[in-house]
């Protein structure tokens, strides 16, 4: 037999369903703009249908519905898209560290410009052109000195800005390792959090969009992974456990680094960190020290003209010698700034500050005995005896042709430097090269980046247009619950006047 109340439970059922309906609606309208929200629906299931207990089939046929009730409310959300989209937020943070590295490095050498390293190396040898055409001149000398000073500062400089790059990066590296321990915390508090109301029956819909939006923000810094155990995320780099459910064991900046170094995939913008650390910058460090070294020291031949004096005698006829760069060719001239009594060799223009062989852009220096008195800088390759002694022909300008030649003379490059494409060819080619190869970096860097924000936009859009709130289907929505809400709410006023009719109007003839 049916119950009297049947149909106003079933009403009540109704109304209790369409105002879950409305209230999540409501509830997606109010977060339409907030990051990471993902819209939430309520699922809906016909209630189980009447059927009187007891050991024989009622004689009502077929079952009586009673109504509507809703099981949960869920968050519509792809996983699938989720995955694409940390991929590709993975190579857009890479690439946009690796960009913005390459353009400070474009700063740093600030290239063409009057004020860059090659202007300072066209004085030098325009200098010493200069000096040419007045082997006497003090003046001359001191221009020479003073740009000589100017190209040393360069390279100090330079190596500076690079060095402090470095360290920016390093503490980049730091400072991003420490977010990322951070983030991995609280993933682990939210996961502790979702474990203990999921065990009450509920979905903690905003708590787990809360924990999503977290890894999207750790999926820009490094290549994480996830996997959805009972105890929540198990979020990890490689080798690395970020988060193990409930724990946040977190990493360290030497294990990222180990991943990195032992050939596992860091990604994100803790992998362009390192790389633009440790191979972008070192290489252009090393490519500069390598012109450094070389225009100091490097080999080169030359061709010395009749009349100059080679190991103390004059030539008669050309003759090709090969010297060690600048100094080395310096060390063939002979200074005039001493009594004519035996003609004085020249020394290097260019020394280590810390004594070392090798020159570098950090420890190059000019000679202190020219600092001190630029009549040290020799002019002159040509002795001879005059009034029964050997003196330096002042007026000879051999040295200093041969020194102004020098930019366009060929240069042999240390192993190191042929990183660079030339091991052998002037100090401008080599120095355009290096800048050459930054401007090709830096534009393919620049054009990864911009590609890969348009794939990351591209796969959000299809993520929004999945999980995103849209209000115009929202408002259509809501009308829809709303009318449903009135019907139900017109269902239990009839089941209301009836029972009314029943109770009231019934069984009262005669009276």
């Amino acid at each position: 037999m049916r119950s009297t109340f049947h149909s106003i439970e079933t009403a009540k059922r109704a109304l209790f369903t369409e105002q879950a309906n409305i209230s999540t609606t409501g509830h997606n309208i109010s977060n339409a703009n907030t990051p990471g929200f993902s819209r939430q629906r309520v699922n809906l299931v016909a209630s189980r249908p009447i059927e009187a207990p007891g050991y024989m089939r009622t004689n009502i046929p077929g079952q009586l519905g009673t109504g509507v009730e809703f099981t949960s409310i869920t968050r519509v959300r792809e996983k699938f898209l989720d995955d694409q989209f940390r991929n590709a937020n993975r190579s857009l943070g890479e690439w946009s560290v690796k960009a913005d590295s390459l353009s400070k490095l474009e700063t740093i050498f600030n290239e063409p410009s009057d004020s860059g390293v090659r202007t300072v190396m066209d004085n030098f040898w325009s200098s010493w052109t200069d000096l040419a055409k007045d082997p006497e001149s003090i003046t001359g000398r001191k221009i020479v000195r003073e740009n000589a000073l100017a190209l040393v500062d360069a390279f100090n400089e330079t190596n500076k800005h690079l060095a402090d790059l470095k360290t920016d990066l390093t503490t980049n590296i730091n400072t991003m390792t420490s977010q990322i321990n951070s983030i991995s915390k609280s993933i682990a508090d939210l996961n502790l959090e979702i474990k203990r109301l999921k065990a009450y029956g509920d979905n903690p819909n905003d708590l787990m969009d809360e924990r999503d939006s977290l890894v999207d923000q750790l999926s820009e810094m490094v290549n994480v992974s996830v996997v959805d155990t009972d105890d929540g995320y198990e979020v990890s780099v490689g080798g690395i456990m970020l988060v193990d459910g409930l724990n946040a064991p977190g990493t360290s900046v030497a294990a990222l680094e180990a991943q990195f170094n032992g050939g596992g995939i860091v990604g994100g913008k803790i992998e362009g960190l390192i790389v633009s650390r440790d191979q972008i910058i070192t290489d252009y460090q090393s490519q500069l020290d390598a012109m450094v070294d070389t225009l100091a020291n490097g080999e080169i031949t030359i061709t010395l003209p009749v009349g100059s004096t080679y190991q103390g005698t004059n030539l008669t006829e050309e003759q090709t010698v090969t010297v060690k760069g600048i100094n080395g060719l310096h060390q063939l001239g002979y200074l005039f700034n001493t009594p004519p009594a035996t003609p004085q060799q020249a020394g290097d223009i260019f020394v280590t500050s810390d004594g070392s062989a090798t020159f570098t852009a950090e420890n190059i220096r000019l000679s202190q005995t020219i600092v001190d008195d630029p009549m040290n800088i020799a002019t002159s390759m040509r002795t001879e005896v005059l009034n029964g002694a050997s003196e330096t022909i002042k007026g000879n300008n051999t040295l200093a042709n041969l020194m102004a030649g020098l930019k366009d003379t060929k240069f042999q490059f240390s192993p190191v430097a042929s990183q660079n494409g030339i091991a052998s060819g002037t100090i401008d080619e080599f120095y355009a090269s290096m800048i050459g190869q930054l401007g090709l970096q830096s534009q393919e860097a620049d054009r990864q980046s911009t590609n890969q924000q348009d794939i990351v936009t591209q796969v959000d859009s299809r993520r929004q247009s999945v999980s995103g709130v849209s209000l115009d289907e929202e408002m259509s929505d809501l009308i829809k619950y709303q009318h449903a809400y009135s019907a139900a709410a017109r269902f239990m006023t009839a089941i209301d006047e009836t029972l009314d009719k029943v109770i009231n109007g019934m069984g009262v003839v005669g009276r």
